[in-house]
């Protein structure tokens, strides 16, 4: 209770000081301002940036499959005739060009071992070793791990493709939204000045019936006229309201928390129905998120298709080994001290192998489907983009008719309200001149609302980011 009598006794003292705050929050709500908020806080955007992580994600854990593995292995024989003890540890990194990998290792052993595990003796200090295996055939070019590799890298463009594309859509309703708030706001206001008109009449009839110089039955009738604009205006409130609700999912507080913006920021005039700037150059329908976002599945429906190819070839690889024992001979003998090399292959042909005959019919299918999916959408784009054209030109000139109809109906509106001031003029022809008018008047803002329509449907579908509020 204290802070609030405080605030009435301080507010008028602090509005006086700062006039700049109480005329920001009353500042009318512009479209760029609704797009910032849209593109900051809109939950699907936020939900497409996440994918976008999701799928780095993915990327990072496909990385691993390259990943340096280091293991340690050693074993004791706590019972029985021999005694021997080994540990070994080594070290494998797969090549990032070649199905093969690298290792290299060092292993110690002491004690003495049965003959069958002979080749465990090592000399004293041990022996080093290092070793590669090379893929010649299958999987030389390509693999699985670099398959999903790739696949997971390309996965983040897709992602950020349909992230584009979200927030593309988010922006396009926002600007609908904003543009029907306005539209709802100048309706309004025409209503509300209709029915001002009838009420400053009913004044002047109740003075002339009060005089005996019109008949009663006239006051009646502006009253019955009264009661139909007060209908006018109470269904156009309710719009303004409908309109401000679903504007409020688009604009939000630094929170992210819907705001219903008060029908005090409505701006003062139809200038807010302008809309987003008209790009300037035609976008071609190769830049469209989605049509690219189709080339990105095409290539990695081809990355499959190589890799169901590579598992149709033989396989042949090569090995080779180098291996050196240190320090004193061991228990083993003095056979372990010369340096060791070793070269080898391993080769194995599939038969049947119909596994990989199915992934590269499935593969080759999907490219051929992807093929014709983008190549109905990139006619779909070059269509779309043409009748949101033809469609802007023709609300651009009846919005020209609609504001030479409106300039028209005023003028014969305020001709004819003369005349009935000055007695000579019919009251049911001054109401329908003053009703014509201001549907006249409805008719313009409708049709400059189609116009911030058509450019808005225009920027999604060319893909302008700039005019859409995305930097």
């Amino acid at each position: 209770m204290i802070r609030f009598a405080l605030l009435l006794l301080l507010g008028p003292v602090l509005l006086a000081l700062c006039p700049g705050v109480a005329l920001a929050q009353v500042a009318p709500l512009t479209l760029d301002e609704v797009l910032r908020s849209s593109a900051r806080s809109a939950p699907q955007i936020i939900e497409a940036l996440a994918r976008i992580r999701q799928t780095e994600g993915r990327a990072l854990s496909a990385e691993g499959a390259f990943d340096t593995v280091f293991d340690v292995d050693g074993r004791s024989r706590v019972a029985g005739y021999y005694d021997g003890t080994i540990v070994e540890g080594r070290a494998t990194r797969p090549l990032t060009n070649n199905g093969g990998y690298v290792y290299g290792g060092y292993r110690a052993s002491r004690g003495s071992f049965p003959i069958y595990e002979d080749q465990a003796y090592t000399n004293r200090l041990g022996e080093a070793k290092v070793g590669a295996l090379f893929a010649l055939l299958r999987d030389r070019v390509i693999d699985e791990r670099r398959t999903r590799r790739a696949i997971a890298a390309t996965d983040i463009d897709v992602a950020r493709f349909e992230a584009e594309m979200a927030a593309i859509g988010v922006q396009r309703r926002a600007v609908d939204s904003y543009q029907n708030w306005v539209a709802a706001g100048l309706r309004l206001r025409a209503y509300r000045d209709l029915l001002a008109l009838a009420e400053r009449r009913r004044s002047a009839i109740a003075r002339l019936v009060t005089l005996g110089a019109r008949p009663d039955i006239l006051l009646t009738e502006n009253d019955a006229n009264l009661a139909r604009r007060r209908g006018l205006v109470l269904r156009a409130e309710q719009d303004l309201g409908a309109a401000a609700n679903a504007l409020s999912l688009y604009l939000r507080d630094d929170s992210g928390a819907p705001l219903t913006v008060s029908p005090d920021r409505l701006p003062a005039d139809a200038s807010a129905l302008a809309g987003v700037a008209r790009a300037s150059r035609p976008v071609p329908a190769t830049e469209r998120f989605d049509y690219r976002a189709i080339l990105t599945r095409i290539d990695q429906a081809t990355a499959r298709l190589l890799l169901a190819q590579n598992d149709l070839k033989p396989r042949l690889d090569l090995r080779g080994e180098l291996g050196k024992d240190v320090g004193d001979t061991g228990l083993g003998g003095s056979s372990r001290t010369p340096l060791e090399a070793i070269v080898g292959f391993r080769f194995s042909v599939p038969l049947q192998n119909r596994a990989a005959k199915g992934r590269v019919a499935e593969a080759r299918a999907e490219i051929d489907a992807l093929d014709q999916r983008g190549r109905f959408l990139r006619d779909q784009i070059v269509v779309e983009v043409e009748a949101i054209v033809i469609a802007a030109d023709g609300a651009e000139r009846l919005a020209s008719v609609a504001e030479t109809e409106r300039s028209l109906a005023d003028r014969l509106a305020t001709a004819e309200r003369r005349r009935f001031e000055l007695g000579s003029g019919d009251f049911f022809l001054v109401n329908q001149r003053e009703e014509t008018a201001n549907d006249a008047r409805i008719r313009l803002i409708d049709a400059q609302a189609r116009i911030a329509s058509t450019r808005a449907e225009l920027a999604a579908a060319t893909a302008d980011r700039a005019a859409l509020g995305l930097r």
